[in-house]
């Protein structure tokens, strides 16, 4: 009888708290914050969406560090889901294109180039597929500079990857994998929650003296938009954000689960709950 009645107490909760916030009706949009970014032109922004800021920083990157390269499975036509479209005509073949569809040699092909000097970018289609990958992140890019003593390293390597589900991708297309590589000592893993975040973040992580897996939801890639900086900046990694201050609970979280977070918050908030 005890867990009948808690069954259903939890039934009658849940669909009240459903029914009183939606993701959809709850604007999610953040402003810049202009001291933190450190903006020189903080007037100067462009409302764009998730996949817009990842193809920003893309060309900022590659307009500031002729090194740059950016390659993957169909980036040179935009990619899957467009965030590369126009690249390949500003900066040119050399520097922009596909690779065949195998993701070793995709992560194999960027430790090369990323160790041989170059800043690289390289896109594995979907999150799901960076397992044949595993060995050549995880065995290969993540230890290079301790196991050369630091005369080498992967510094430079930059791998993105489209992440979580969007409602109709099945089981091949919807997965996170980040946990798997979130216990490999060597690897920063990024997963950005809005554009104006992913464009700081993701150039960060390109600049960044360690290897680094970019884990973007593509439920965002349209639904989130911002206005974003047009200029160069960078957001800190590793560095946790208060998103707001509370007295009684503690929520954590990254990327899309921030949106269920913060509705969380509004609903605790409407029963007291700081």
């Amino acid at each position: 009888m005890l867990f009948k009645n808690i069954l259903k107490r939890n039934k009658i909760l849940s669909t009240r708290v459903f029914s009183s916030a939606t993701a959809v009706d709850y604007d999610f949009a953040e402003k810049p914050n202009i001291a933190e970014l450190n903006l020189a032109n903080p007037g100067k922004l462009t409302m764009t969406n998730l996949c817009g800021s990842i193809k920003d920083a893309m060309d900022t990157a590659m307009e500031t560090d002729d090194s740059t390269l950016l390659f993957g499975e169909d980036v040179k036509f935009g990619g899957v889901f467009r965030c590369s479209v126009g690249l390949v005509e500003k900066y040119g073949n050399d520097r922009v294109f596909n690779t065949p569809l195998c993701e070793q040699g995709i992560a194999g092909f960027a430790i090369g180039t990323t160790v041989s000097g170059s800043t690289t970018i390289a896109e594995m289609q979907f999150a799901d597929y960076i397992f044949p990958a595993f060995d050549q992140l995880v065995g290969e890019a993540a230890k290079y500079r301790y196991r050369s003593g630091n005369e080498f390293n992967c510094g430079g390597l930059t791998i993105r990857t489209p992440c979580g589900a969007v409602g109709h991708g099945a089981l091949y297309h919807s997965q996170s994998p980040e946990a798997y590589f979130a216990h490999a000592p060597g690897l920063v893993l990024v997963i950005p929650r809005g554009p104006i975040q992913a464009k700081g973040l993701l150039l960060s992580a390109i600049r960044s003296k360690d290897p680094v897996i970019f884990f973007e939801p593509k439920a965002l890639y349209r639904m989130a938009e911002e206005e974003v900086p047009d200029e160069d900046y960078e957001i800190p990694l590793g560095k946790a954000e208060v998103m707001r201050e509370g007295t009684d609970v503690t929520l954590v979280g990254y990327g899309m689960q921030l949106r269920k977070i913060i509705l969380a918050a509004e609903l605790a908030k409407k029963e007291g709950i700081s």
